[in-house]
């Protein structure tokens, strides 16, 4: 295997920019930027690196070939000529999933067969076997078609990257940790300074904005799927779990805060920051948004209200929108940044935005709201 590789960091519509600028940040320059997905040459040991630090990819890809096809005859040759040998292991357990995006190989199911095929054809020929146990370690295979291209790639993250390992239970629609990361690292917080959520759910924003004050590696408290690859070993793993140990600063003082109205998910979100290790560090308490008051000045708030989808909510939630436009008027050195998908956001919280930015949550289409607040004086 090459010791150097391609490797896709896949993102939401609308954070590529926020990936790509952390995968610059690990030291990788040959970054390539596109429609949900970033492309970058960077050597073996950041399969580790950057599953153990991105904070806003969905998962990390290693490209085995890139090719057009617009026959079925065409994908499986140009399937088999790829040295799954250098990649696939006798035993590895190898499931391919597709997708097809205006190609002439429209039927995935049948991309998914002919790639599958074509990969044991030529292992049989490397192994000298004629059956595969498929008992080893995972390599997801992934063939996407784009308008006949086809980019076969390989899972590294196994689960998605926003399953960090704190989050074991959680309220019906949590936020990803991915996008409360994303949120986070679009304002312009910075650790010395207050940081609230008064519509905390589950706690994810303000974990989030703790892992990031105190540079805990988001990966940190979890395994993914290239540990089991057996042509990687273990220390690569290792090497990148002592530079997250090594750069962590657990003894960044943090003044974070959660509230929300229900007790019950506040008790929810005080055994989420336990689990990410955070005990102490982030504060939360049961409160409703409109009682928000800031102690100190120059914060940050960040915010995923409800968004009023259902008819029967929408009226309460625009009552709300005016209570906490009314409340956070006060707040004229903080900066306020609101995830809502309701377009009337502004009219009801009686304040234009400084900036607004297009982001999905899930399928939903919110605008990220931001009020910037006046900015603390040169000392």
């Amino acid at each position: 295997m090459s010791e150097h590789v391609t490797l896709i960091a896949t993102a939401t519509m609308g954070l590529e920019a926020l990936v790509a600028r952390e995968v610059k940040a690990l030291g990788y320059s040959d970054v390539q930027v596109e429609n949900g997905r970033i492309e970058f040459q960077a050597p073996l040991q950041a399969i580790a690196r950057t599953n153990m630090w991105l904070r806003t990819a969905d998962r990390v890809k290693l490209k085995a070939a890139e090719f057009t096809a617009e026959s079925f005859d065409e994908l499986f040759e140009k399937t088999k000529a790829v040295p799954w040998e250098t990649l696939l292991p006798a035993n590895a357990e190898f499931p391919v999933v597709g997708r097809s995006v205006k190609s002439t190989l429209y039927s995935v199911p049948d991309c998914q067969s002919i790639v599958k095929k074509a990969v044991v054809e030529r292992l049989k020929q490397t192994y000298q076997k004629e059956w595969f146990p498929e008992n080893g370690g995972l390599y997801k295979i992934e063939a996407a078609l784009h308008k006949d291209t086809v980019t076969l790639t390989i899972d590294t993250s196994g689960a998605g990257l926003h399953k960090r390992g704190y989050r074991s239970v959680q309220n019906t629609a949590p936020l990803k940790e991915t996008l409360a990361a994303s949120l986070v690292m679009l304002t312009n917080w910075h650790p010395d300074r207050p940081f609230a959520d008064p519509f905390c759910g589950s706690g994810t924003i303000p974990i989030e904005a703790a892992l990031i004050g105190q540079q805990i590696a988001p990966g940190f408290n979890r395994e993914f799927a290239a540990e089991s690859w057996q042509w990687l070993g273990t220390d690569m793993w290792k090497e990148a779990r002592e530079e997250a140990e090594d750069k962590a600063e657990y003894d960044q003082p943090l003044d974070i805060q959660g509230s929300d109205i229900d007790h019950r998910i506040v008790e929810l979100a005080q055994e989420n920051a336990m689990e990410a290790g955070l005990y102490g560090v982030v504060n939360f308490k049961q409160m409703q948004a409109s009682d928000f008051t800031a102690r100190r000045s120059y914060g940050c708030l960040v915010s995923n209200p409800p968004y009023g989808e259902r008819l029967s909510g929408k009226e309460e939630t625009e009552i709300l929108y005016r209570d906490i436009g009314e409340a956070f008027r006060p707040l004229d050195t903080w900066s306020v940044y609101i995830l809502t998908s309701n377009e009337a956001f502004e009219t009801f919280y009686g304040n234009s935005a400084t900036k607004k930015r297009k982001l999905y949550n899930g399928k939903i289409k919110t605008d990220y709201y931001q009020f910037w607040g006046q900015k603390p004086p040169k000392m």
